[in-house]
């Protein structure tokens, strides 16, 4: 049944794949219960001192883009453990509120 969802929010994720499985670990552990996809990818414009040569070449990295459907205060919860765990990884995020979620069972 699709249901207005004002209080939950869609958290995006894109970081560079060493430590993606740290990431997807942390995700595991601390919000297990809630619904997360992650995708190999490529980013643009990531700070040129985390691109190999041929990154730098190229103009993109091979990148994870992760997106996990949390509520705000859960939002909040993993702001703060990407700022205490994962500082200077350069590690990109933002969130966006969900106005509407559904499953068709």
């Amino acid at each position: 049944m699709d249901k207005s969802t004002f209080d939950k929010c869609s958290f995006s994720l894109v970081c560079a794949t060493d430590i993606e499985e740290k990431l997807l670990d942390t995700l595991l552990l601390n919000f297990g219960d809630e619904v997360f996809f992650s995708l190999p990818t490529f980013s643009h414009g990531t700070a040129g001192g985390l691109l190999n040569p041929l990154e730098q070449v190229l103009g993109r990295s091979r990148s994870v883009y992760v997106q996990i459907l949390l509520t705000k205060a859960e939002s909040e919860s993993l702001q703060q453990l990407l700022h205490a765990d994962f500082a200077g990884t350069g590690i990109r995020y933002w969130v966006s509120p969900i106005s509407l979620e559904g499953e068709l069972a």
